[in-house]
C-alpha cells in the first residue's frame, strides 16, 4: 500500500494533522487554493496566516493541483469548513479509487439540505465506497495539536477495518485515536456542540460566571443527545470524546472559534462584524439555523438552541435571551428511559 497521504486544505486542522501525519512516517501532500500559502510552507516551512509562526515538517509538501496532492494517495484526509465539502468532494472525484480510505474531519451539516458531511462525500463521489468513509471528530484544538500537546480524539466508520486504518494512520505518543461505529453520532456531536459553545462565550461575556456556564454546557449536551438520539444515534456517544470531551473544549477554551464569537456578541459586536473580524469559519453560526430546523423535523425541544437563534438571526438580546430560559417551566432533570434508543434521554 501506498504511503502518501493527501490533506484538504491548509487551513489551521489541515496543517496540524498533515504534521501529525508527518510525525507518523508519512509522504504528506497539502493541498491549497493559495499559491502564496503553498510556496511559504514549502520554502519557510510555515503557515503564518492560521498557525502563526509554528516551524512545520520540511517532510510536508504543499500543492495548489487537486491531481497532484492525490495521485498514488492511499488515504485522503478533507479539512475543510463545512460550506465548503461537496466542492472539494466533487474537485477530487476524477482522482479518487473506489477503495480510497477518506477521513473527514468537518463538524456541521450542510445548510439547505440538512445533510452530514458523509452524505455529502458519498452524494458527491458515488464511486466511493461508502465503508470508506471515516469521521474524525473530538476535542483537538489545531493550535495546540501542532505543538504535540497530547489529545485524544475518535475515529468512526460503519466499517471497523476502515476505522482502524484511519487509527494506524493517525495515532502517536502525542495523538491518541479512538475507535466508534456510531458515525450519526459522531458527526451529530461535533456539529451541535458548536452551538452550545457560542452559548458559553455568550454567558461568559455577559459575566454570569462558572455557574451558569457549567448549567449551560450541561444542558445544551443534554438536548443535543436528544436530537441526535432521535435521529437514530446511540446516547452513550454523546457522554465521549465527540460529545462531552469535543463540548468541554471548545466551549471553555481561547482557541474555540465559537466560544470567541459568543463572547463578543455578548459585548454588543453585531453578527456579521463578529464574522469578519474572526478571519476564519464559526461552524456554530450555520449550524444554530440546521439544529432549528432539525428539533422541528424530530419533534425534539432544544431551548438552548433556540434561544441561541433567536439572538443570532432574529436581533435578540443575549441578556433577555438567558432571562427567558431561566424562566422556563419547571421540569424533570431526567427521564427514565424506555429504551436505549428513547429519544427523552436526560429531556
Amino acid at each position: 500500500m501506498s504511503n502518501k497521504v493527501a490533506v484538504m486544505a491548509a487551513g489551521s486542522w489541515g496543517t496540524a494533522l498533515a504534521a501529525v501525519l508527518a510525525d507518523n512516517g508519512k509522504e504528506v501532500w497539502l493541498w491549497s487554493r493559495n499559491e502564496d500559502q503553498v510556496v511559504e510552507i514549502n520554502t519557510l516551512h510555515h503557515n503564518s496566516r492560521f498557525l502563526a509562526d509554528t516551524k512545520l515538517s520540511t517532510e510536508i509538501r504543499a500543492t495548489s493541483s487537486v491531481q497532484e496532492a492525490l495521485s498514488g494517495a492511499a488515504a485522503i484526509v478533507l479539512a475543510v469548513p463545512t460550506s465548503g465539502m461537496r466542492e472539494v468532494a466533487s474537485r477530487i472525484r476524477p482522482f479518487l479509487h473506489k477503495d480510497t480510505l477518506v477521513i473527514h474531519a468537518a463538524k456541521g451539516f450542510e445548510t439547505g439540505t440538512l445533510m452530514r458531511m458523509t452524505g455529502v462525500i458519498a452524494d458527491e463521489i458515488p464511486q466511493l465506497k461508502e465503508e470508506k468513509i471515516v469521521v474524525l471528530s473530538g476535542p483537538s484544538h489545531a493550535e495546540e495539536v501542532i505543538l504535540k500537546s497530547p489529545a485524544t480524539v475518535v475515529v468512526a466508520s460503519q466499517d471497523q477495518g476502515s476505522a482502524e486504518m484511519a487509527q494506524d494512520l493517525l495515532i502517536n505518543p502525542y495523538f491518541r485515536v479512538y475507535t466508534n461505529s456510531d458515525v450519526l453520532g459522531v458527526e451529530v456531536g461535533g456539529a451541535l456542540k458548536n452551538i452550545i459553545a457560542l452559548g458559553a462565550g455568550l454567558s461568559d461575556g455577559l459575566g454570569f460566571g462558572d455557574n451558569a456556564k457549567a448549567a449551560l454546557l450541561t444542558r445544551g449536551l443534554a438536548e443535543v443527545a436528544r436530537l441526535g438520539v432521535a435521529m437514530g444515534a446511540y446516547p452513550q456517544t454523546f457522554a465521549g470524546l465527540a460529545g462531552l470531551g469535543d463540548l468541554i473544549a471548545t466551549g471553555t477554551s481561547k482557541h474555540s472559534r465559537n466560544w470567541r464569537a459568543g463572547y463578543m456578541l455578548a459585548k454588543g459586536e453585531p453578527l456579521d462584524q463578529v464574522l469578519e473580524k474572526m478571519g476564519m469559519v464559526v461552524e456554530g453560526v450555520k449550524t444554530t439555523k440546521v439544529a432549528y430546523e432539525l428539533s422541528r423535523t424530530f419533534g425534539v425541544k432544544m431551548p438552548i438552541s433556540d434561544e441561541l437563534y433567536h439572538v443570532l438571526f432574529e436581533g435578540k438580546s443575549p441578556k433577555l435571551a438567558v432571562e427567558d430560559l431561566m424562566g422556563r417551566n419547571r421540569t424533570q432533570e431526567m427521564e427514565e428511559l424506555d429504551s436505549p434508543s428513547s429519544a427523552k434521554w436526560l429531556e
